[in-house]
């Protein structure tokens, strides 16, 4: 499937609910967000409808959500978007959409955590709730939730070359040490636990200097906890990592920890360049993503060997 050339309106969403969901339709749309993936149209008060917009991969996505995530969201502490309907691919709109529930809160790259302490605790108490052994039939990540290999090097080397040559990141030769001493960890060995497996800025929502909801599902799968454990540097207040790792349960290994460094660094590049994407009018590209990627470096470089 390639990307959606049909323009997404107000009325194309009001048809589509229209066409599957009628009981919906007459509840007022207004625009939300226009994501990598998705764009997320309002509905109603306590509704958003959810449509793949820019990616090839958006759609097995939303499927992979409205799957799984309805019987996840009631053991976790903070609220989520929990999908409600499914719609299918039709002649109005090829691909398929949901919707579901809406989160109130602020993106965190618009509105980063400031209370460190609380901060910690509430992402702690969200990855110890959502951090169980996973079904058999559980996803597998793109990626996300297997072991630093060869693919994700390569990866990050294309992404670090790029980002190295834009005069993105301040540092190329302390950024390499941290990702060879992540690669060089010791892999899980543990129970494939259920992941996230997208915890940036844009996924997360504030409110009152602290973490209140988790967004955008669409990466869930099953595997090492390191791959959200990241998060520690990608979206905490400085100083606040510690805390965070010592409230999570189980506290997480020294050679989690060196992975999780592996991954956030990972993340806090691709966030860089998708900051710049944004500026080269790239469909979903998110300028506001640069200051916390930028961020998340320079706590790394900080932190490094300990």
């Amino acid at each position: 499937m390639a990307p959606t050339e049909i323009e997404i309106t107000a009325e194309l969403v009001r048809d589509l609910l229209r066409d599957q969901h009628p009981d919906l339709a007459d509840r007022p749309v207004r625009l939300g967000a226009r994501g990598w993936d998705n764009q997320l149209w309002r509905l109603g008060d306590d509704l958003a409808v959810r449509l793949p917009w820019a990616t090839q991969s958006a759609d097995a996505l939303l499927r992979k959500e409205h799957a799984w995530v309805p019987a996840l969201a009631p053991h976790l502490p903070l609220r989520v978007a929990v999908p409600q309907r499914l719609g299918e691919p039709s002649e109005r709109f090829p691909r398929p959409w949901i919707v579901t529930t809406w989160v109130q809160g602020a993106p965190a790259d618009r509105a980063p955590a400031t209370r460190a302490a609380e901060s910690a605790d509430a992402l702690a108490a969200f990855l110890t709730a959502l951090h169980r052994p996973a079904p058999a039939e559980a996803p597998v990540g793109r990626g996300r939730g297997g072991p630093l290999g060869e693919q994700v090097e390569e990866h990050l080397t294309r992404e670090l070359a790029t980002a190295t040559e834009a005069g993105l990141i301040p540092d190329p030769d302390a950024v390499r040490a941290i990702w060879q001493d992540a690669v060089t960890a010791p892999d899980w060995t543990g129970p494939a636990l259920w992941l996230h497996g997208d915890l940036h800025p844009a996924n997360i929502l504030t409110a009152d200097g602290t973490f209140c909801g988790v967004i955008d599902f669409g990466d869930l799968c099953a595997g090492d906890p390191a791959c959200d454990l990241a998060a520690a540097w990608i979206l905490l207040p400085d100083g606040a990592a510690d805390r965070f790792f010592r409230a999570c349960r189980p506290t997480p290994d020294p050679a989690t920890l060196r992975r999780a460094r592996g991954w956030a660094l990972l993340r806090a590049v691709t966030c860089l360049l998708i900051a710049e994407a944004g500026d080269q009018g790239r469909p979903g590209g998110k300028p506001t993503w640069g200051p916390p990627a930028e961020a998340a470096l320079h706590r790394l470089v900080a932190t490094a060997g300990r």
